[in-house]
């Protein structure tokens, strides 16, 4: 199937099929795609984690307001953080990145006030969530980003250190009760007149 048509497929799942489970090696395969993923600077200021643990995963869902069952009834779900250690940050720059994005880094964006290069960073995670989306559509795997979730909860129940929880994906297999599928409801979306402008 081409990607155009994945695309029009794919849709933010609002109910799962609880006894459906997506397999290990599909699971190793989207760990190793969102290693791979772009920022800038190939700065990779993340950490994702992975929880398929019933009763991790139900402690994580009573801290996720009203996606509490989507989480419940998912096979997994992903926990998106951003490095918010700075001094662990530049460690990494000096140790990983090749000189010309340490000399970015250091004339750039490092003279900026730590709340703007916090944001900086987060915004490089946040590029990762669109590649993840679209690598889980690709192998079928029905999928839920969900920002309504309660940061500093997911941060105690995981045990997370040096890293602000900004989001977490639901994965999955949609129910087929889930009325908000397009093939049901169709795909709402405003018209390409209004949010693509071509300059030849």
């Amino acid at each position: 199937m081409d990607f155009r048509s994945i695309a029009e497929e794919r849709y933010t799942t609002k109910k799962y099929d609880a006894t459906k489970k997506i397999s290990d090696s599909q699971i190793e395969d989207l760990k190793h795609i969102l290693k791979l993923s772009p920022s800038s600077i190939n700065s990779q200021p993340w950490l994702f984690t992975f929880v398929s643990n019933k009763q991790i995963k139900d402690q994580l869902a009573d801290a996720s307001y009203s996606n509490a069952s989507k989480i419940k009834d998912a096979s997994h779900l992903v926990v998106f953080s951003v490095l918010d250690n700075l001094e662990e940050f530049e460690k990494r720059v000096e140790e990983n990145l090749h000189e010309g994005s340490i000399k970015f880094y250091q004339q750039v964006v490092k003279p900026q006030p730590e709340e703007k290069t916090i944001n900086w960073l987060s915004q490089q995670v946040y590029i990762t969530l669109g590649f993840f989306l679209a690598a889980c559509a690709t192998m079928k795997i029905d999928s839920t980003p969900m920002e309504g979730i309660e940061p500093k909860k997911y941060k105690e129940i995981l045990k997370i250190e040096n890293h602000k929880v900004l989001f977490s994906v639901a994965l999955g297999h949609r129910h087929l009760e889930d009325n908000t599928q397009p093939s049901l409801v169709g795909k709402s979306r405003l018209g390409a007149d209004v949010v693509i402008q071509s300059i030849d």
